[in-house]
């Protein structure tokens, strides 16, 4: 099981303890504060990002009750994407507040369950659906004022070639890795896609006409996996109509066997800040997890 690196200035890498209950479709989450009983519940009002997204939808209790005096207390407000394979191989849990002025507590966790035998030769393409949370440091968001923190999604694949660079001139690993997220999509809270409110404000900033959020690349090169299965690289979408970088952070995976192929699936996470368009004073960084299918 692999966490979110601890950061106390950002609040990252505070949840910990992520148990999925099958039985009562909930999860806990542990080390977060004013989160109830710190149970996670199915979002009552969206129920999944799009109709075809696999990724369930989840959200922290509303209110607490003084034991004591009976009164009650309001909680931050948490919203958590969880995800396990059909295989139970491999799942990941994103979790993220949007009731703090910079970023606020969170963190994200993706597991592999068992081995994986990674192949000495040749290729594999994988594919499947992203999800994930933008949380904002300097102002709430995209929804006008207030608390508040945003759903995205969209379609990803990842290629591995197993023996793509000499490993006596390159010193590192032979595996190269690539990748990319189309057809993003950003949600508020209540489902309502707003995606075409960010188009508008990028098209403004940039004197051109955007149509699609841009595309998020993995940066191919040597060393990425280890032995283990284990991905950790950059990760950057451009500007529209510009060489420079929208979008820019890290992504984290690792392979595992399945029932059907050796290495066979995916899961991982990536993050990337960027600049809310029109906004200088405002970063957004979007935390998504992803889980595919070779």
């Amino acid at each position: 099981m692999r966490y979110e690196a601890y950061d106390a200035t950002t609040g990252s890498g505070y949840a910990t303890n992520v148990v999925y209950s099958s039985g009562t479709d909930t999860f806990t989450v542990q080390n977060l504060p004013f989160v109830g009983n710190n149970v996670f519940s199915r979002d009552t009002v969206l129920s999944g990002l799009g109709a075809d997204s696999p990724y369930g939808v989840y959200e922290s209790p509303a209110t607490y009750t003084d034991s004591q005096t009976g009164k009650t207390i309001n909680q931050f407000n948490y919203r958590a994407i969880y995800a396990v394979s059909p295989s139970g191989k491999t799942q990941f849990a994103i979790v993220r507040t949007g009731d703090f002025a910079d970023y606020g507590f969170g963190g994200f966790v993706y597991q592999r369950n068992g081995a994986v035998t990674l192949p000495t030769s040749g290729q594999a393409l994988y594919t499947g659906k992203y999800a994930g949370l933008i949380d904002y440091n300097g102002r709430s968001g995209l929804n006008g004022t207030g608390s508040d923190i945003n759903y995205t999604s969209g379609d990803m694949t990842m290629a591995v070639d197993f023996n793509a660079f000499n490993t006596s001139q390159s010193g590192t690993a032979a595996n190269a890795v690539t990748g990319s997220i189309t057809n993003r999509k950003i949600f508020d809270t209540k489902g309502k896609d707003i995606t075409s409110t960010v188009l508008a404000n990028l098209s403004a900033q940039t004197s051109t006409t955007v149509s699609s959020l841009p595309v998020l690349t993995l940066k191919v090169g040597p060393g990425v996996m280890n032995a283990n299965g284990e991905v950790a690289g950059q990760v950057a979408s451009p500007m529209p109509g510009s060489a420079k970088s929208y979008e820019s952070g890290t992504f984290y995976a690792v392979l595992a066997d399945n029932p059907t192929y050796s290495a066979g699936e995916v899961v991982g996470i990536i993050t990337v800040t960027s600049q809310v368009p029109q906004n200088t004073s405002v970063t957004a960084r979007e935390t998504g997890g992803f889980i595919l299918q070779r």
